[in-house]
């Protein structure tokens, strides 16, 4: 199975999205940003959606797609992009495939015990397909800005 790595090609997948199957090789053409959060309708993670939902038409400009990633099904996507206006396709992996070929699903503490989830994670690949930039154990303050002005210098 490949994994992400830096200078290669990122992993591709096919898999549910809000927009139905979506695949990387879709999006060949334009640069991808691929975040990775942990979960739909909790305080960060809606943050970060949102960061990215008031930045979007700018990542466009930028020749740049954002899809969001969770485990959370496709339901639970579909109502928090209603909710929150999103206007990118958020992926439905709650079997972690995805997840696992980005290398996110860690050993996290929440509230003293120890629970498997998704680091929250962001990957930012290139128009030819090639993963050029990654950001794992992300803080949401400034992160979408942070990614905006990495896919602006590669567009």
């Amino acid at each position: 199975m490949t994994t992400a790595c830096i200078g290669k090609p990122a992993p591709g997948f096919t898999a549910q999205s809000t927009i139905g199957p979506l695949s990387l090789a879709q999006c060949q053409g334009r640069a991808v940003v691929l975040y990775f959060y942990p979960k739909d309708n909790t305080p960060g993670c809606t943050t970060e959606s949102q960061d990215f939902r008031d930045l979007y038409q700018e990542f466009l400009d930028a020749g740049c797609l954002v899809i969001g990633v969770s485990r959370d099904s496709l339901k639970s996507h579909e109502n928090f992009c209603n909710k929150h206006a999103l206007k990118f396709p958020l992926i439905a992996d709650p079997d972690e495939t995805v997840c696992n070929l980005y290398g996110v699903i860690k050993q996290k503490n929440m509230y003293g015990k120890q629970v498997r989830g998704i680091e929250r994670s962001t990957f930012l690949i290139d128009a030819q397909g090639k993963l050029v930039q990654e950001w794992r154990g992300v803080k949401v303050p400034n992160h979408a800005r942070e990614v905006l002005q990495a896919a602006r210098s590669i567009g």
